[in-house]
């Protein structure tokens, strides 16, 4: 698929762009995807769509795949559902990559990920358990999150050090364009940026400075943290985790 099926996260670049979801039906995404692989043999499938959608996940449990594979996907209650991960085990899913952004419940309403940290924490229970690895993505310094909230998202990391694999902390960018970018006092990062990003003045002093000084001193040097860190692959992106995942099948294990 190109786009996102959920189109509901305010300041979503897709939706910034005005970019329409468009996707294979995933009886065909599948016949495809087998057709591929038979022919090239790959070592391990990754799936680009922005979010797989919760009908092609479905489809993938009922028909599975000959290889390994992996993708992003959104936190819902079926990954809470662990007969549906034991599934997705079977089907070949080595990881999945989870954007759940923040720990703070008030903070992902306002960003309109339709996420219950509830039900977040028992797809991470649920995911481990059945033998998938896990990369989150948090997203710190959107409008909504506070230094309080900020430090909650690091709470609930702490607490979930056991369920996950990998961790990207990332600052938030705000989109250049959009209607939701258009409430802020907007400001270039610097000459020569990248122009589809801004800086933007935050409406709780919870500035850019202010997030990477919580990110460098606080949140990455608690020990819990960090031990999550340290399993991130070394000089590899997050693309190149799944090799690195327990029980794939590759010679770094």
């Amino acid at each position: 698929s190109s786009g996102c099926y959920w189109r509901r996260c305010s300041f979503c670049p897709e939706r910034a762009e005005g970019n329409p979801y468009l996707a294979v039906p995933p009886s065909e995404a599948l016949r495809q995807v087998e057709e591929l692989a038979m022919k090239l043999k790959p070592v391990l499938i990754h799936f680009l769509d922005n979010a797989m959608s919760p009908g092609l996940l479905e489809e993938i449990t009922k028909k599975g795949l000959a290889f390994p594979w992996y993708g992003f996907v959104r936190i819902t209650p079926r990954l809470a559902d662990p007969d549906f991960c034991f599934a997705l085990k079977r089907s070949g899913c080595i990881m999945l990559k989870l954007g759940l952004e923040s720990g703070d419940q008030d903070v992902l309403e306002h960003l309109g990920k339709g996420i219950d940290l509830e039900t977040a924490s028992m797809a991470l229970r649920r995911l481990k358990g059945a033998g998938i690895g896990t990369y989150v993505h948090l997203l710190f310094g959107t409008p909504a999150e506070t230094a309080e909230g900020a430090d909650r998202t690091l709470d609930f990391t702490v607490r979930h050090e056991a369920w996950i694999d990998f961790l990207n902390p990332a600052l938030f960018n705000m989109p250049a364009y959009g209607p939701e970018s258009e409430r802020y006092d907007k400001k270039p990062f610097y000459e020569g940026d990248l122009s589809l990003y801004t800086d933007f003045t935050h409406p709780s002093g919870w500035d850019r400075s202010s997030v990477r000084n919580f990110l460098d001193k606080k949140f990455k040097r608690h020990p819990a943290i960090a031990a999550i860190l340290r399993r991130d692959p070394p000089l590899f992106t997050s693309n190149h985790a799944p090799f690195f995942v327990k029980g794939f099948p590759w010679l770094f294990q």
